[in-house]
């Protein structure tokens, strides 16, 4: 690994303590290139630990207690500026995909030799993709059939208009109709009614739309779902 002038602050989001303890001791090995800031069970607990620390990169187990890590994936995002590097001990490519497409930067095996997992932690956190090729050749074309579909309807014109933070809150806006206020929504995603209002403004002007329920009825029409909202219905098939 190469010196570098910052220390890498590392969150680690694991529900088994012991290899919590492990990846802990890992990471702090290799001070002062990084070290550990901060270690959760669950997504709730990682929310709250990040209102009191500033992490550069989240490790993530991408199975939590039997439940996919995927969901928690958004709500990190937005409430934080890390990158997000994804744990996991499945050959799952499916859910490995969606991790990535959710806004994941990279996919590590929990069998990977130490090394690869701090060099993983190194190369996200200075910009990089960490997947391999196989990986990369099914995100790459997803993509692809993504900016066509873009290029050739003036709605996703509009939706690819959107920040990352922005095109989250509206997917997660229109993955719960059940929710009737702005402060349920916040609260789903660990921030401020006032910081959503204002995600919410931006995002109702570059769609053209005026209100919540205008915006829910976007997201359906035009299929702005979270990657794990996707992945589930596949599964349910």
């Amino acid at each position: 690994m190469q010196t570098q002038n910052h220390t890498i602050n590392v969150v680690l989001i694991d529900d088994h303590r012991s290899l919590l303890w492990g990846l802990e001791r890992l990471v702090n090995s290799a001070k002062p290139i990084m070290q550990v800031v901060g270690t959760a069970t669950n997504p709730e607990e990682a929310l709250r630990l990040l209102d009191n620390v500033k992490a550069d990169v989240i490790v993530l187990d991408l199975d939590l207690n039997g439940e996919s890590g995927i969901s928690s994936i958004t709500p990190l995002l937005v409430k934080s500026q890390a990158v997000i590097l994804v744990l996991t001990g499945s050959n799952d490519y499916s859910s490995q995909d969606a991790a990535v497409l959710a806004g994941a930067r990279g996919v590590v095996e929990k069998a990977s030799p130490a090394e690869s997992i701090l060099k993983a932690i190194e190369k996200t956190y200075q910009g990089e993709v960490w997947l391999d090729g196989k990986a990369t050749g099914r995100i790459f074309l997803e993509l692809s059939r993504r900016k066509a579909a873009e290029t050739s309807d003036p709605e996703q014109q509009k939706i690819a208009s959107l920040t990352r933070k922005e095109r989250l809150i509206a997917a997660e806006v229109g993955s719960d109709p059940s929710s009737t206020t702005t402060k349920e929504i916040a609260k789903r995603l660990y921030i401020s009614e006032h910081t959503l209002r204002n995600h919410l403004t931006s995002i109702y002007e570059k769609l053209g739309v005026s209100n919540r329920l205008e915006l829910f009825a976007y997201t359906g029409k035009h299929k702005i779902f979270k990657e794990e909202t996707k992945e589930n219905a596949k599964q349910k098939q």
